[in-house]
């Protein structure tokens, strides 16, 4: 009854006293042309409604970031990994589909095609390899403390999960209880992050579902689609302005709970270089 009575009182705030609490909510730059600019808050400047631009996603924000494969998913979470470690900030990276080696290795060649010298930023990016040891992937808690210590250690700020499907890819029922888990531990330790989670082909291209069904997509605080269409028809081709016969590539911010956002779908491009970039809404001129 005394522990009931604890979590009873520490568990009930009034609004006053949750908003002393709440960390105050800034653009954090994400090194993806395009994706910045589509944030924003509101303020009220003489008795108006103000719309102020973010200038990147929400600290403290844990976004979603979903599609099918060769999508651009992995891309764009190391390109945030590069762009965070640039400005001298610690970044966990949680390799879940691929050997950390590997994963290092693209994100060396994100660093040169951003102009950014990979031996200056090295030492800030910190990678938990749950590839390579299956006890990190099939218990939470063996993560959680080697998260813990690792966020201890290097005082990181942002955390990646590439990709969070992995945790739960044998057991898909428990999804829910696992996103559940990593996203209030993140948020317990104040982490802006990003999750990567794959999206089963034949669902459809530009909603939130995914693997798991919209487990994660529920609980995150916002979810980014990547889709590519084939222009199989006419009626494709004046929509995209593309040929029959070409892939398009394109984004949508499914939804954001700490901020504002741009609505609207919008093309995606991978470059030569292996970088993202994100461009006009559908229709746009």
């Amino acid at each position: 009854m005394g522990e009931e009575r604890e979590i009873i009182k520490e568990s009930i705030l009034v609004g006053g006293e949750a908003i002393e609490k709440a960390p105050k909510i800034k653009g954090i730059p994400t090194g993806i042309e395009g994706l910045d600019e589509l944030f924003f808050t509101n303020e009220v400047k003489d008795g108006k409604v103000v719309r102020v631009p973010l200038g990147g996603i929400p600290s403290y924000s844990i976004f979603n970031i979903t599609g099918v494969s060769d999508t651009g998913k992995s891309l764009m979470v190391e390109q945030y990994a590069v762009k965070r470690a640039s400005v001298g900030e610690k970044v966990i990276f949680v390799t879940v589909e691929s050997p950390a080696p590997f994963v290092i290795g693209g994100i060396q060649a994100r660093s040169y095609a951003m102009g950014i010298d990979f031996e200056e930023i090295k030492d800030n990016i910190i990678l938990i390899d749950a590839a390579s040891y299956s006890a990190l992937r099939d218990n939470l808690p063996t993560l959680f403390n080697t998260l813990a210590y690792a966020i201890k250690t290097y005082k990181a700020r942002h955390t990646v999960v590439d990709s969070i499907t992995g945790l739960f890819e044998a057991r898909e029922m428990m999804a829910r209880t696992v996103v559940r888990q990593v996203f209030n531990f993140l948020k317990k330790w104040y982490q802006t992050a990003l999750f990567v989670s794959q999206k089963r082909s034949g669902h459809e291209e530009l909603t939130a579902e995914a693997a798991g069904g919209y487990a994660v997509g529920h609980i995150v605080d916002g979810t980014m689609v990547l889709a590519k269409v084939l222009v199989d028809s006419q009626y494709k081709a004046k929509l995209y302005g593309k040929p029959v016969g070409e892939v398009v590539r394109l984004f949508r911010i499914d939804g954001c709970r700490l901020a504002g956002h741009d609505t609207r779908t919008r093309f995606f491009e991978i470059t030569p270089e292996g970088l993202v970039k994100i461009g006009k809404a559908l229709g746009e001129k």
